[in-house]
């Protein structure tokens, strides 16, 4: 089949299964759009703690948490705890969520816990790919 117009703007990528936190799908704007903007989806399906240690990036980054349950968008079956700042100040999120982390601003870890039924985290960052800097150890 013959390359269309517009396909550069067209990028399916196939679903990781075997991703260390779930079953997750990557768009790097780097390599897919040559843009500036990545986002990473990951199905959490078990209680987990991503990311071990709080970090910062140089850019900003938006992280969303949604119930994968068509009749129910809103509760999301499980609680979800995560920290801003040095002094890790701590939030407690039950209900469909979004996280915005200005650059430069320490957060995390995100912590899954009570996980009853799938929850899509969605982490989109203003990056050409994903990248930090430890904060702790």
């Amino acid at each position: 089949m013959a390359e269309k117009k517009y396909s550069q703007y067209v990028v399916q990528h196939p679903i990781d299964y075997n991703g260390a936190y779930g079953a997750t799908v990557r768009y790097v704007g780097e390599t897919d759009f040559k843009t500036n903007f990545s986002e990473l989806f990951i199905r959490v399906t078990r209680d987990m703690a991503m990311e071990e240690y709080p970090h910062k990036h140089d850019f900003d980054m938006w992280v969303w948490v949604l119930p994968l349950d068509p009749v129910d968008m809103e509760n999301l079956g499980c609680e979800i705890e995560y920290n801003f700042g040095y002094e890790l100040e701590k939030y407690i999120v039950t209900k469909t969520t979004c996280f915005y982390c200005p650059k430069e601003l320490v957060h995390g870890p995100f912590i899954f816990r009570n996980v009853t039924k799938p929850v899509l985290f969605v982490h989109s960052m203003l990056a050409p790919k994903y990248y930090k800097t430890e904060t702790y150890k």
